[in-house]
């Protein structure tokens, strides 16, 4: 990947050499969970279907074989509870003293917007003390342009930014105030969005766009 795409870097000194931090960033394509830990100075673990684990066969095993060697995470997100399930696997990542990778937006952005984040974010910042690191990945979309078929990739070179940690242990006695979390998670994405640049949409990238009045 470092000789096919050589990924400009920006920031990486924001990164704690040691000790938990959150990865925030934005979310272009499949690949990006790949981008940010193949630039960053320590493993950073994102989550991953369950489905990814679990195959059979040859193209099963390697499947599992490769996650597991990125430092993928498998979650089952079926269901209500998957929400609480991928939450106490990222809060037992921080507890280890690593890094989890996060995309408050919830799921890749349908285009190239930066869009509303979920709360995921906030109530792992709150409930463990750990700093978020804001940061973004720029161009990932172009090198997988079509979402449908995530193996037909360009030879694009795309660009990483780490931006300075963000700090909310002032709000550790407050990690269910829902007025506190909405206010956490709104300012980890505008951080996010100072380092992308992106157009910011005021709706989660899951929500259809509103009819357009005539």
């Amino acid at each position: 990947m470092h000789a096919a795409f050589r990924p400009r870097v920006e920031g990486r000194e924001n990164i704690p050499t040691s000790g938990a931090a959150i990865i925030a960033s934005n979310h272009l394509a499949f690949l990006d969970s790949f981008f940010l830990p193949l630039v960053a100075p320590r493993p950073i673990h994102f989550l991953a279907k369950m489905e990814y684990f679990t195959g059979t066969g040859l193209k099963g095993r390697a499947m599992a074989g490769f996650f597991t060697g990125v430092g993928a995470i498998g979650v089952d997100r079926a269901g209500g509870r998957a929400a609480v399930a991928a939450l106490n696997a990222g809060l037992d990542v921080l507890k280890s003293g690593e890094l989890f990778g996060i995309y408050p937006e919830g799921t890749r952005s349908p285009d190239g917007r930066l869009y509303k984040g979920r709360t995921g974010v906030a109530h792992l910042a709150l409930q463990t003390g750990a700093p978020v690191i804001p940061a973004c990945v720029i161009d990932t979309n172009k090198v997988q342009p079509d979402r449908d078929k995530p193996l037909r990739i360009r030879p694009v070179r795309v660009t990483i930014r780490f931006g300075e940690p963000l700090d909310f242990k002032k709000y550790a006695d407050m990690p269910n105030n829902r007025h506190v979390v909405r206010a956490v998670t709104d300012e980890v994405v505008d951080a996010i969005r100072q380092l992308s640049g992106q157009e910011y949409v005021d709706r989660y990238a899951s929500q259809p766009a509103p009819l357009q009045k005539r």
